[in-house]
């Protein structure tokens, strides 16, 4: 008995240290799995279906923890690098999103409108610097073989943004009708020069409203002028229709004295 009692002490013995051995190799090997994988670390996916090129909201993502051994500087951990951003492709739930799926939104307001980015240049020139939301209008001279000709070719333009180069003003965009952007570069590229004014907000559209008018007043004044020659030649057929007659009835009169 005495025997066999120690046999079993000794075996329970060597079974804790065993086990103790297996925990601590355990927990070592625990330990340099996270020291290879590093920390948690929060990043952004899609919480929902994002659709193309449609601004993403904070309805949209949602939060998936990964190692920090697999993040990399395209993940998204950071909120404020989703501000007014899309995307360029569609998105299911649960798609990791990354910095190069992810563009600025337009700053565009209008469906049908698009922003022309006016530089400045030999040919483009700025009379002062300008902030987002300004208004511009835009002067263009030309040099043909009929003559030198300076004229205004845009009126109250929107500023959408603005470009600077080494924190200095350097141009702007612009942001305007799909028809009329062809048209706009392509004086930016052959005008001999092309002068952005600032247009005081509302002065612009007030002062077109004034020269509509005045040309609607000129227009009737042009037709009554050009009418003018009209009557005057009128009158004058009649005063010398008037005229035979009178003459006409006096040589009467005298055949009948005569007789």
């Amino acid at each position: 008995m005495i025997e066999s009692k120690r046999r079993a002490i000794i075996f329970l013995l060597l079974a804790l240290l065993l086990a103790a051995a297996a925990g601590y190799l355990t927990l070592q090997k625990v330990r340099e799995l996270n020291t290879d994988l590093g920390t948690m670390v929060n990043v952004y996916v899609a919480g929902t279906d994002i659709s193309s090129r449609s601004v993403i909201t904070p309805d949209d993502i949602t939060i998936q923890s990964i190692p920090q051994k697999y993040v990399t500087d395209e993940h998204i951990v950071n909120t404020e690098d989703l501000v007014n951003k899309v995307s360029v492709i569609p998105l299911s739930a649960g798609d990791v999103l990354t910095r190069n799926m992810l563009k600025e939104a337009s700053a565009v307001t209008e469906e049908n409108n698009r922003l022309v980015t006016l530089l400045s240049s030999e040919r483009v020139f700025f009379d002062e610097q300008l902030e987002a939301l300004d208004r511009v209008d835009v002067i263009v001279s030309t040099r043909t073989d009929e003559g030198n000709k300076t004229e205004i070719f845009m009126r109250d333009v929107k500023v959408a943004k603005v470009a600077k180069e080494d924190g200095s003003f350097s141009g702007i965009q612009v942001e305007i009708a799909l028809e009329e952007a062809p048209e706009l570069i392509h004086m930016q590229n052959y005008a001999d020069s092309v002068r952005i004014v600032k247009a005081n907000v509302g002065l612009s559209q007030g002062v077109a409203e004034a020269v509509d008018e005045a040309e609607e007043t000129a227009e009737p004044a042009e037709e009554e002028a050009a009418e003018q020659p009209e009557e005057q030649k009128e009158e004058e057929k009649q005063e010398e229709k008037k005229e035979e007659e009178d003459e006409k009835k006096e040589d009467e009169k005298k055949d009948e004295d005569e007789s």
